[in-house]
């Protein structure tokens, strides 16, 4: 148990840090996993690349001396992972595409290896169907879940991407929360793009009040905000592009009235009514 408040909902932040992971994972993983306690000292991630860079897991492998199931599609990358762990017998790496479909999902691959079913940490960052690859896992039901969420997606908003390997959209940390609780999972911890789910039966553990999205999801600096004005034009603040590729959202081009339209909703003569019917006729029909 630990020795936090339940008022102070998210505690686990004062332990985050980083060594490869990017955004105080290591830390924060490091505490749930003590917090739990009765570990069994395995872990498994995907795509591990080099097994270093980017890593939730390197830390528990070289530190703690974990055991881990690491997969990387990539056969490139594959040979710097086998670099990294070279001579660590402890280790297991597949060179694989981990999916979700019945011969492709984490279940499938995991049978060929000697993990036990109630492994400590799985984590999963693939930037797009992270939400379905762990929707897909059934059999296998590891203690504590890190799983990548798109940041740039409102607390308040539901939104999974479609199940579809040439998509890279992500999902909402709503929508992925609500999955963990169908799963028996109970968000603990947030990062800037990664949730922290365990076993509900390891809940209590962790005096934890309100697991809210609205309250464990403290770092939003990625939300962008659209909002229009009384006279229809639209307004773009806050982080104002996007994260991955920098490129600046302009409010000149979402507007989507034309300049004559845009009036105050009483400022409307005969004219401007009759040309704002044909205009919404015109849009909609698109």
């Amino acid at each position: 148990m630990n020795n936090k408040t339940t008022t102070d909902n998210n505690w686990l932040q004062s332990y985050a840090y980083n060594k490869t992971s990017q955004h105080g994972e290591d830390g924060i993983i490091e505490k749930v996993l003590e917090v739990i306690g009765d570990n069994d000292k395995w872990c498994v991630e995907f795509g591990s690349w080099d097994g270093k860079r980017a890593s939730n897991t390197y830390t528990l492998i070289t530190d703690k001396y974990y055991s881990a199931v690491l997969i990387e599609a990539s056969s490139k990358r594959f040979q710097d992972l086998k670099k990294t762990f070279e001579g660590n017998n402890k280790v297991v790496m597949l060179n694989q595409f981990v999916g979700f479909g019945d011969d492709d999902n984490l279940d499938k691959i995991l049978e060929k290896t000697p993990i036990p079913q109630n492994f400590d940490l799985l984590s999963i960052d693939v930037d797009g169907n992270d939400y379905h690859i762990w929707h897909a896992v059934r059999k296998y039901r590891p203690k504590c879940a890190v799983i990548e969420f798109n940041p740039t997606i409102p607390k308040e908003v539901e939104f999974v991407q479609g199940k579809d390997h040439a998509i890279t959209q992500g999902c909402s940390l709503l929508s992925l929360t609500k999955l963990a609780r169908s799963k028996g999972y109970e968000l603990v911890a947030t990062t800037k793009g990664n949730a922290i789910y365990v076993d509900k039966k390891y809940f209590d553990k962790f005096g934890i009040a309100d697991n809210s999205v609205a309250v464990m999801w403290t770092d939003q600096s990625f939300i962008t905000y659209i909002f229009c004005g009384f006279d229809g034009k639209i307004f773009i603040r806050g982080y104002g592009k996007s994260p991955w590729h920098l490129f600046p959202f302009k409010e000149s081009k979402v507007q989507m009235l034309p300049k004559w339209a845009v009036k105050r909703v009483g400022d409307k003569n005969f004219i401007r009514r009759k040309l704002g019917k044909f205009y919404r006729r015109l849009v909609k029909e698109k």
